[in-house]
């Protein structure tokens, strides 16, 4: 199994946004409504919005594969582009997702590998992130992983407020 890590640029936008949409809806389409996920699926993916995001030079976006097969993404947000106030000395880590046929081959792990490197080369101080309280195998995930609840925010998912635990990993 081959598995690589590609920045995206303005390109892959389509991509991405495929990935996002397809991943995003195996995800949670179980615990929401349609109307619900068609709602954020909408706003979230289109592709302007995709577009807009990927221009911004504070978001990176990362598209992993495997064996040349697009298998997930990753989106990691640093200064104003995190969604929430963490300071400069912050990396948030906004979205890993990983297609349901690329589960437990440790994708995962490697793309957050990835952006705690990231966070490392630029002098980061805590690397942060957003999970829904009810998506309880990511909450074990980042939990094994070294993350702390330290608080939470209100998430929309269309009408739906929900609430996201922010988890945060303070590094050495």
């Amino acid at each position: 199994m081959a598995i690589k890590v590609k920045k995206c640029k303005l390109e892959h936008s389509r991509a991405l946004q495929q990935i996002g949409y397809e991943t995003f809806n195996e995800t949670f389409k179980h615990q929401n409504s349609p109307e619900n996920m068609e709602a954020y699926l909408e706003k979230a993916f289109h592709l302007e919005q995709i577009e807009k995001e990927v221009a911004n030079t504070s978001s990176h976006f990362f598209l992993v594969y495997v064996d040349n097969e697009v298998a997930g993404y990753l989106k990691v947000n640093t200064d104003d582009a995190q969604s929430e106030e963490m300071g400069d000395e912050s990396l948030e880590i906004e979205r890993i997702y990983i297609k349901n046929k690329f589960q437990k081959l440790g994708l995962g792990t490697y793309l957050l590998h990835h952006a705690i490197d990231m966070a490392m080369e630029h002098h980061k101080k805590k690397i942060w992130l957003g999970v829904w309280e009810k998506n309880e195998h990511a909450l074990a995930f980042y939990k094994k992983m070294g993350f702390v609840q330290t608080g939470a925010h209100a998430f929309y998912m269309g009408d739906e407020e929900q609430v996201d635990f922010i988890m945060v990993k303070t590094l050495v």
